[in-house]
């Protein structure tokens, strides 16, 4: 590609920036929570259809994705959960397919009182926009989408077929980018903008998602002493589960892409239940945990170690030995991905072409960085021999309050997205 081309993809992501931050603010004003992303999902249909992209939106079918690797066990019903795919099909076929995923599903917003504006009454203040979602990862969408803008806009389109993924379930079990694969979506790459500061992900932690059921001996709290409390009976068996932590987390445990971090593996008890009444002794207690695990690292044998730790602590109790817990696993079942340790053509040949994207907008080198999260990119690169570059703009308290993405790094990011798109597909006249 000459410098002349690369300069006018430059600018007209330039041009179309005002309406990419606008298309934004519209989507974040969604607040597309797991089992409410439908009017998000209408929203990008009515954008890519009018784009005149061939949009394929459909429904998750458990049924047709629950036997293929990597899926993850749900709970709850999904009559709801709705992928959308928009379609480019070269004319000319000329060059390599790209698949460009994103998620439109986010976490709950917490307790509004907390923020310092509404999270889905977006707002833009000195080069940020803050709402929830407009980082993790509504921003990515919007590079995606405007970055193939930006093409359309000088008359030019992918020379391959390119895959436009708006995906939900990422934020807990990634079914939503497994659905696309059972769907049949492939390509020679993909590209997913989570943001991780513009920096090339080159290895990902997997993650596990599971409940523990307690049951105690219900009785008045002025016998207490002939109960069981079945709160307090969780407290070994948590500091059990951070002893677990710290032994995968020894250097002995690392690969190579997580040898410098001492502390990769992250265990968090995310949410506990229990109890009927303050004045009775607590029966029943659930505490949901998420752990980590590193690439290469077995999803059942961690599950069989989990296991092993907490029924070992629950034996050493005096109430829990007659009343051993229940595990259960629900949500994430996630392997982890480490984009570093594929040395195919294509690979290589997608990583140079990011690097040199990167390059032409910021005059500097790509930086590359293992992350202590996962992403869809496992399904790509794990599961459909496809290397996954997860590349993204710079945002700032994703998950928290007063979440926030970096405008100018999303211009930037949709820059090196459209100069990518051109080198790694082609060009062809629309």
């Amino acid at each position: 590609m000459d410098q002349d081309t690369k300069t006018r993809i430059l600018g007209a992501v330039d041009a179309g920036f005002d309406d990419q931050i606008g298309f934004l603010s519209e989507l974040t004003a969604h607040p597309s929570t797991r089992g409410n992303e439908q009017s998000a999902q209408t929203f990008m249909v009515e954008q890519l259809v009018a784009r005149d992209y061939t949009v394929d939106r459909w429904q998750i079918d458990v049924n047709e994705i629950s036997a293929l690797p990597g899926f993850s066990p749900v709970l709850g019903p999904y009559e709801d959960a709705v992928n959308v795919v928009g379609a480019h099909t070269s004319r000319t076929q000329k060059g390599r397919s790209l698949i460009l995923n994103g998620h439109i599903d986010v976490v709950p917003e917490g307790p509004l009182d907390m923020w310092d504006s509404p999270p889905y009454d977006p707002r833009v203040d000195d080069g940020w926009m803050y709402g929830r979602g407009a980082g993790d990862m509504k921003a990515g969408l919007a590079s995606n989408l405007f970055a193939l803008d930006a093409l359309g806009r000088l008359g030019l389109a992918p020379a391959a077929d390119v895959f436009y993924q708006s995906v939900v379930e990422e934020e807990c079990t990634g079914n939503g980018a497994l659905a696309c694969l059972a769907r049949g979506y492939k390509a020679d790459a993909a590209l997913i903008p989570e943001p991780f500061a513009e920096k090339l992900v080159t290895a990902q932690i997997g993650v596990i998602w599971f409940q523990v059921h307690l049951k105690g001996l219900p009785t008045h709290v002025a016998y207490a002493g002939s109960g069981a409390n079945a709160i307090e009976a969780s407290i070994p068996l948590i500091a059990a589960l951070h002893d677990m932590e710290s032994r995968w987390n020894a250097p002995e445990n690392r690969p190579a892409d997580y040898a410098h971090m001492d502390h990769t593996l992250n265990l968090n008890i995310g949410k506990i239940e229990g109890g009927d009444w303050t004045s009775s002794v607590p029966a029943w207690c659930v505490f949901d945990v998420r752990m980590a695990i590193f690439p290469g690292q077995s999803i059942e044998a961690a599950k069989a170690d989990i296991e092993a730790v907490l029924m070992e602590a629950a034996r050493q109790n005096d109430f829990l030995k007659n009343s051993l817990p229940e595990i259960v696993y629900h949500g994430f079942q996630a392997e982890g991905y480490a984009l570093s340790q594929d040395g195919s053509v294509n690979a290589k040949a997608a990583i140079g072409a990011l690097e040199s994207a990167h390059g032409t907008v910021n005059g500097d080198a790509l930086d590359k960085a293992a992350i202590t999260a996962t992403t869809d990119a496992r399904f790509f690169g794990l599961y459909a021999d496809t290397p996954a570059l997860v590349y993204g703009p710079r945002a700032e308290a994703i998950h928290g309050f007063n979440e926030r993405v970096d405008l100018e790094s999303m211009r930037r990011v949709t820059q090196a997205t459209a100069l990518f798109i051109a080198d790694w597909c082609g060009l062809e006249d629309i």
